[in-house]
């Protein structure tokens, strides 16, 4: 999802722009909106070594934005050896193919998450708290995290580290997750189902504002003071799951159907909230996006998306 609007910005920039795709599901932003027509598609996984340092080998590559992974936490806790794979494996086999071709790549941004820090609860979290996740996403996040700062410290590979909160916006087809999920079970009329006890509080941030983080900061990354540095990139607007399902049901009018507290949830962080001080400061970087702005786009999104479907 946040690969397909990354796209777009870098296309809008005027950028040629190279994609490693591994699923080819004309469903989601990346190919409904036709973006895929206006670049070079990689088809492979980042497990595939060859593959990547190919790619950039091939298409003298300049800059790399690494995004691609195994990014759904009830998958990871199901299957762990595959999010490691992908989010490990993967993460290093990208870093050392910059690494070797660091005569063509001069700007590397890697996608970390602040599932990263895992655990450090009561204040917002700014970039020098430990990361001490303790769950099978959450680590292979810390471990990405880590990986990037060790190619940046000892061979000097130029690259900067993203801690976004939660990304939402349209083209997020995992319905299991809150926004889609909640946008189209009010679309059916139905409760919107929470996995949680509702008061877990998160960080949401919209995608058209994570693809400007991400393109700032592979822009920046050879800078000195951002090179080798993690950065944290919020709306700066915390809400409660409930809270934003209620948002999202406002927006639609449908405050009638109060959601359906399940409390299944398990190993979740009660309180996550970043501090996006120091991308601010540092960087210049301000979401444009509002909590309701982001959400009014991304339900016009997925009005369009779903009768579509049902057409």
């Amino acid at each position: 999802m946040v690969g397909g609007w990354v796209v777009h910005a870098l296309l809008e920039a005027g950028a040629s722009v190279v994609a490693l795709v591994r699923d080819t599901d004309r469903r989601v932003e990346f190919f409904r909106s036709g973006a895929w027509r206006q670049v070079a598609l990689v088809p492979g996984q980042l497990q595939d070594f060859a593959t990547l340092e190919r790619a950039i080998n091939k298409y003298e590559t300049d800059t790399v934005i690494h995004l691609g992974a195994q990014a759904i936490v009830t998958a990871a806790e199901r299957v762990p050896l595959e999010t490691f794979e992908s989010n490990i494996r993967g993460t290093y086999n990208l870093l050392e193919a910059c690494r070797v071709h660091h005569d063509l790549v001069k700007r590397v941004a890697v996608a970390s998450s602040d599932k990263a820090y895992g655990d450090n609860s009561g204040k917002p979290y700014s970039e020098d708290l430990p990361l001490i996740a303790r769950h099978p996403y959450d680590v292979s996040k810390t471990c990405g995290d880590l990986l990037a700062q060790t190619y940046a410290y000892t061979y000097g590979l130029p690259v900067a580290i993203a801690r976004c909160g939660n990304i939402y916006g349209g083209g997020d087809l995992n319905w299991s997750r809150l926004v889609p999920g909640t946008i189209r079970s009010l679309r059916q009329d139905q409760s919107p189902q929470i996995r949680s006890d509702g008061s877990y509080v998160r960080d949401y941030l919209y995608v058209k504002d994570a693809a400007s983080a991400y393109l700032t900061l592979a822009d920046r990354a050879a800078e000195d003071g951002v090179r080798s540095e993690a950065f944290n990139f919020s709306a700066g607007e915390p809400r409660s799951v409930l809270e934003l399902v209620g948002c999202i049901a406002s927006l639609m009018g449908k405050q009638h159907l109060q959601p359906r507290i399940l409390d299944q949830a398990r190993h979740e962080i009660p309180h996550q909230v970043l501090s996006a001080d120091k991308a601010r400061t540092r960087l210049g970087w301000q979401p444009q996006f509002s909590l309701e702005h982001g959400l009014q786009e991304t339900l016009a999104w997925y009005d369009a998306f779903l009768e579509g479907e049902a057409a």
